[in-house]
C-alpha cells in the first residue's frame, strides 16, 4: 500500500478531474476559515480525497429533495470539519448552501455554523461537534435502516450510513460502546472512514494512544482495513468492498493533516486555526489551484453537479417503486411517526380505567402497564435497556428482540452502554420511523450526558425512562441515589422533566412525551405509591406541569408543593395541618417546564399567594423559584445513604411531620 504524500504533477485528464474536485473542497474551507479568522482547515484538507470519492462513486443523495426517506446517510462526526461538508453541500448545489453562506461561515444567523447542526441548513443528518457522538448516533441510524427494511422490504428501505470519523471520536470512550454495539448487531450497512492523520489538538496522537484502531475494529465484529487516504483508487476499491460486506466496515484512510499546505500539512497547526495569507498562497500552488478565493472553475463545478444529477435518478426510481407499493400509506405515516388518529381518545379512556381502578404501584410498574396499552396502540415505538430491562420494565408483552440478522422485533438490548443507548436512540429518532425510549436508573443519567443533551438541541422525541429516583431505592446507597440528576435535567434547555406521583400522572406523562417533539424524562420510583389522583381524569392534567391537587376548605394558610413520591408525604401533611385548623393546599408539579409555559394567571391561581412549602427527596436546586425566600424545602442537602427506604426518609427528614412543622412555623402557628 502507497504511503500518503504532497501532491504530485498528474497528467491523466480523469484523475485531475477527480483531483480538481478535491481541491474545490480544499479551496473554499481554506478560504472560509481564512475570512472568518476561525475555524479548523486541517481535516477537510486532509479529507477532501477521500469525501470526494465517497460523495462522486457511493453517496446516494438528493440535494432537490434532501429528506428522500431512502437516501443514504453521511455523518461527519469529527464535526469541527465542517467546512468539508459545508464545500461539499456547495459545490453539489443544495438550495441554502451559497456561495455567500460560505463566506459567512462561523458568523451569527449563517447556516455554516461552526460545527455541523441539524435543522441549520439542508441535508445536515445530525449534529456533531461533540466528539464521538456522530459514529454513536450513526450506529442508531444504521439500526434503524435495519429494522425499518424489515418492515418495508428492500424496494422501500435499501440504503447505507457512511461515517468520516478522526482520532478524537475514536479516542472517546463513547465511541468503544457505538462500535461494540453495530459490530454485535452486525450493521453492514454502516460504513466509518477514519481519518488517520496521527494528529491532535496538542501534537502527534502518539503523545496519548497507541492502540491500533484496524485491529480494534475487527476484535468488535467489523471488516477494517487500512488505505492510503490521498489515493483515489485505494479509496473507492475498499469503499467498492464494503458495499457486500456481512458486517459493518471500518476504512483506515491514511491522511495527512492540511494537506497541500507548504509549511503546516502535517502540524497540528493547522489544526484549529486560519493558515495565513503566505500559507494559503503556497498550498495553491502545490495544489496547481489557479482560481480566486470563493471561486470556483465550471468543469469542476459540473462535475460535482453530475452527481447530483445522478442521485434525483436514483430518487426518481424509488419513487417509482414507492408509488407502486402497495404499503405506501402505512410506509409514510411510519417515516411521519404518525400516531393513531384517536390516540388521545383511547389515552383519556386509559385514565379513567385507572381512576376506576385506583392501583398502587410503583411508578416504574406504572409506566410498565402504561407501555403495554401504547405498545398495542402503535408500532412506532422502539424499547431498549441498558442491561436493567427488568428493573427498568421497558419490555412489554409481545415484544421481541432487536438481533443480528433478525431486525424485525422491537426491543433493543444496549448493553452496558448508557451513553451509547442515548446517541444510538437519537440516530433512531432522526432516521425516522420510529419514536425510541430507552431506560435506566436516574442516577446513570451522568453516564449520558452528552447524548442526552444533543436529544434537546435538535428536538428529538426520545424518551429516557429513569427509574430509582430518589433515596427510596434503599439499599444500594449513596452511589445509586440519585440528587442533583432532577436539577440537572430541569436546567436543560428544551427538556420536558416529568416525575409523576402516581400511575395516572404516569399515563399522562407517557402521552405528552409520545406527542411532543422534543425530549422526555420520566423520573420513576422504585416504591410502590397509592393513586392519589382519581376524582379528575377528564384531561390531561400533566399537561399544565402543575396543578391544586388538593384544594384547601377557604383561603390558604399554606401552599405544599411536591413531586413524585412525595406527593403521598404531602396530602398526609396536609391532612394534619387541617386537623389542627391550618388550611392547607397540595400542588403537584410533574413537569416544571410545562408549568413554567403556561400563562402568568394560571401559574399564579395555581401557586397562590401563601406562604410555601416544597418536597422532593433530591437537592433543593432550583426550587427557590417556586417557593421564594421565605419558603422552606423538605429534601436532600447531601448525599443519601444505606438502609431501607422508609428509614432513609425519616433519617433524613422528609417527613408528613417535618412539613406541619415548617409549615406552621411560616404560618407562625
Amino acid at each position: 500500500m502507497s504511503v500518503a504524500t504532497q501532491p504530485k504533477p498528474d497528467t491523466a485528464e480523469t484523475n485531475r478531474s477527480h483531483r480538481d474536485m478535491a481541491n474545490a473542497i480544499r479551496a473554499l474551507a481554506m478560504d472560509a476559515v481564512q475570512k472568518a479568522n476561525s475555524g479548523h482547515p486541517g481535516m477537510p484538507m486532509g479529507m477532501a480525497d477521500v469525501a470526494t470519492v465517497l460523495f462522486r462513486d457511493f453517496m446516494r443523495i438528493d440535494p432537490s429533495k434532501p429528506d428522500w426517506p431512502d437516501r443514504d446517510r453521511f455523518v461527519l462526526s469529527n464535526g469541527h470539519g465542517s467546512m468539508l461538508l459545508y464545500a461539499i453541500h456547495h459545490l453539489l448545489g443544495y438550495a441554502d448552501m451559497t456561495i455567500d453562506e460560505i463566506k459567512n461561515f462561523r458568523q451569527i444567523g449563517s447556516r455554516t455554523a461552526g460545527h455541523p447542526e441539524y435543522g441549520h441548513a439542508l441535508g445536515i443528518e445530525t449534529t456533531t461537534g461533540p466528539l464521538g457522538q456522530g459514529i454513536a448516533t450513526a450506529v442508531g441510524m444504521a439500526l434503524a435502516e435495519r429494522m425499518h427494511n424489515a418492515r418495508f422490504g428492500d424496494d422501500l428501505v435499501d440504503h447505507r450510513t457512511y461515517v468520516i470519523a478522526g482520532d478524537g471520536c475514536l479516542m472517546e470512550g463513547i465511541s468503544h460502546e457505538a462500535i461494540d454495539l453495530a459490530g454485535h448487531l452486525k450493521l453492514n450497512k454502516l460504513v466509518v472512514l477514519f481519518d488517520d492523520n496521527g494528529i491532535s489538538i496538542d501534537g502527534k496522537t502518539s503523545l496519548a494512544t497507541s492502540m491500533d484502531q484496524v485491529a480494534r475494529f475487527k476484535a468488535a465484529g467489523w471488516n477494517a482495513v487500512h488505505v492510503d487516504g490521498h489515493d483515489q483508487e485505494a479509496v473507492r476499491a475498499a469503499l467498492e468492498e464494503a458495499q457486500t460486506s456481512d458486517k459493518p466496515t471500518m476504512i483506515a484512510c491514511k491522511t495527512i493533516i492540511g494537506f497541500g499546505a507548504p509549511k503546516l500539512a502535517g502540524s497540528e497547526k493547522s489544526h484549529g486555526a486560519a493558515l495565513g495569507d503566505e500559507e494559503i498562497a503556497g498550498a495553491r500552488k502545490a495544489l496547481a489551484w489557479t482560481s480566486e478565493p470563493f471561486v470556483l472553475p465550471d468543469p469542476v463545478v459540473k462535475a460535482w453537479r453530475e452527481i447530483a444529477e445522478k442521485g434525483a435518478g436514483i430518487r426518481a426510481e424509488w419513487e417509482k417503486r414507492h408509488a407502486a407499493a402497495a404499503n405506501k400509506v402505512v410506509f409514510d405515516a411510519s417515516v411521519r411517526c404518525d400516531l393513531p388518529a384517536d390516540f388521545a381518545e383511547k389515552m383519556a379512556g386509559y385514565r379513567r380505567q385507572l381512576a376506576e381502578e385506583k392501583p398502587k404501584l410503583a411508578t416504574r410498574k406504572s409506566s410498565e402497564a402504561t407501555l403495554n396499552f401504547v405498545n398495542d396502540l402503535t408500532e412506532l415505538t422502539v424499547g431498549g435497556s441498558a442491561d436493567l430491562t427488568h428493573s427498568v420494565f421497558t419490555l412489554t408483552k409481545g415484544m421481541q428482540s432487536v438481533q443480528a440478522d433478525s431486525y424485525g422485533g422491537r426491543y433493543i438490548h444496549y448493553g452496558i452502554r448508557e451513553h451509547a443507548m442515548a446517541a444510538a436512540m437519537n440516530g433512531l429518532a432522526l432516521h425516522g420511523g420510529f419514536i425510541p425510549y430507552g431506560g435506566t436508573f436516574l442516577v446513570f443519567s451522568d453516564y449520558m450526558r452528552g447524548g442526552m443533551r444533543l436529544s434537546a438541541i435538535m428536538s428529538q422525541r426520545v424518551i429516557y425512562v429513569l427509574t430509582h429516583d430518589s433515596i427510596g431505592l434503599g439499599e444500594d446507597g449513596p452511589t445509586h441515589q440519585p440528587i442533583e440528576h432532577l436539577a440537572m435535567l430541569r436546567a436543560t434547555p428544551n427538556y420536558l422533566v416529568f416525575r409523576p406521583a402516581d400511575a395516572i400522572e404516569t399515563a399522562e406523562a407517557w402521552e405528552i412525551a409520545l406527542t411532543e417533539k422534543r425530549p422526555s424524562v420520566l423520573s420513576l420510583s422504585r416504591q410502590n405509591l397509592p393513586t392519589v389522583r382519581a376524582h379528575d381524569v377528564s384531561q390531561n392534567l400533566s399537561r399544565k406541569g402543575a396543578y391544586v391537587l388538593k384544594e384547601s376548605d377557604g383561603e390558604r394558610d399554606v401552599t405544599i408543593l411536591a413531586t413524585g413520591s412525595e406527593i403521598e408525604i404531602a396530602l398526609n401533611a396536609a391532612d394534619k395541618l387541617s386537623g389542627e385548623g391550618i388550611k392547607a393546599a397540595v400542588v403537584s408539579m410533574p413537569c416544571w417546564r410545562l408549568f413554567e409555559e403556561q400563562d402568568a394567571g394560571y401559574r399564579k391561581s395555581v401557586i397562590g399567594t401563601a406562604p410555601r412549602v416544597a418536597i422532593e427527596a433530591a437537592g433543593d436546586f432550583g426550587w427557590d423559584r417556586w417557593i421564594g425566600e421565605t419558603g422552606r424545602f423538605i429534601g436532600m442537602h447531601g448525599f443519601g445513604a444505606s438502609g431501607p427506604a422508609p428509614k432513609l426518609y425519616e433519617h433524613f427528614g422528609i417527613t408528613a411531620d417535618a412539613a406541619v412543622k415548617a409549615a406552621k412555623e411560616l404560618c407562625g402557628k
